[in-house]
């Protein structure tokens, strides 16, 4: 079986980050329906951005919990491929011009309540 961790990006210029099991455009529909009340559902339409499948159960809350407390900057970063400045990002001290992206941020970004686990 398929697990997957996904980030959306909400109408509000918000990021959703969750997981599935098995079928990810099922999950992406069901936010795009608001089958599940939560976070989502007073955002959409939603736009799938990323994501990423594992084998292991594990390694997919794992990565899930990591996204989720990732700065906006960060999630920008991993959106558009941006190897070197989510490294920078990840670095103790990084430079007040690599977080401004976030202070220009007005939409604060979901961090808890996940997705199918």
């Amino acid at each position: 079986m398929d697990f997957w961790v996904y980030m959306l990006r909400c109408s509000d210029g918000s990021y959703y980050v969750g997981s599935a099991r098995g079928s990810l455009d099922r999950r992406v529909q069901e936010h795009q329906q608001g089958a599940y009340p939560g976070y989502t559902t007073s955002r959409r339409p939603v736009a799938l951005v990323f994501s990423e499948r594992f084998v292991r159960v594990e390694d997919a809350i794992a990565s899930e919990q990591q996204l989720k407390g990732w700065s906006r900057a960060k999630k920008e970063a991993l959106v558009s491929g941006d190897w070197k400045r989510i490294s920078a990002l990840g670095k103790r001290g990084a430079s007040r011009a690599l977080l401004r992206d976030d202070a220009d941020a007005s939409p604060q970004d979901e961090k808890c309540d996940g997705g199918e686990k």
